[in-house]
C-alpha cells in the first residue's frame, strides 16, 4: 500500500512538472464576431473568404493566444529574504515537533494475570451501582 501511494505521488508530481513547463498556442479564426474555428498546436481553418492585406473591408480576423510554460525549474534557495527564512524555520520546527512520541509508560503488573473469579461478589452482597 505504501509503495503504491509513493508511485502515485511521484507520477502526479511528474505530470505537474510536465504541465507547468509545456508551452502551447491556440489559434482562432473569427468571421465578424462569430468564431469559425479554434485549433491547438496547429493553424485554424478559415471560412473561405479572402483576407488580403490591402483589402480593408474584410470581416475575418485571426487571433493567436500563446501560453508560455516555465523555462527555469531550479529555484535558488539563497535568495530568500529574512521573513521567508523565518517562516521556513518556524514551520519546520513546528512540523517536526508534531511527531514527538509520548514517554513510554511503565506498567508494573503487565506480566501478571488477574485472579480467578470464584463467585460474583456483587450478587452475593446484593450491592449494585445505579
Amino acid at each position: 500500500m505504501k509503495k503504491l501511494l509513493r508511485h502515485m505521488i511521484s507520477l502526479s508530481m511528474a505530470f505537474i512538472v510536465m504541465l507547468s513547463t509545456m508551452s502551447f498556442t491556440v489559434d482562432k479564426h473569427f468571421c465578424g464576431s462569430h468564431l469559425v474555428d479554434q485549433a491547438v498546436f496547429s493553424k485554424a481553418e478559415t471560412c473561405g473568404m479572402s483576407m488580403k492585406a490591402e483589402d480593408e473591408t474584410h470581416c475575418c480576423t485571426n487571433k493567436k493566444v500563446e501560453v508560455e510554460g516555465q523555462d527555469e525549474l531550479k529555484i535558488s534557495f539563497d535568495s530568500f529574504d529574512f521573513h521567508q527564512q523565518l517562516f521556513i524555520t518556524t514551520f519546520t520546527y513546528s512540523y517536526i515537533n508534531l511527531f514527538e512520541s509520548l514517554p513510554k509508560q511503565i506498567i508494573p503488573f503487565k506480566d501478571y494475570s488477574p485472579p480467578l473469579l470464584v463467585a460474583n461478589i456483587q450478587l452475593e452482597d446484593q450491592v449494585f451501582l445505579i
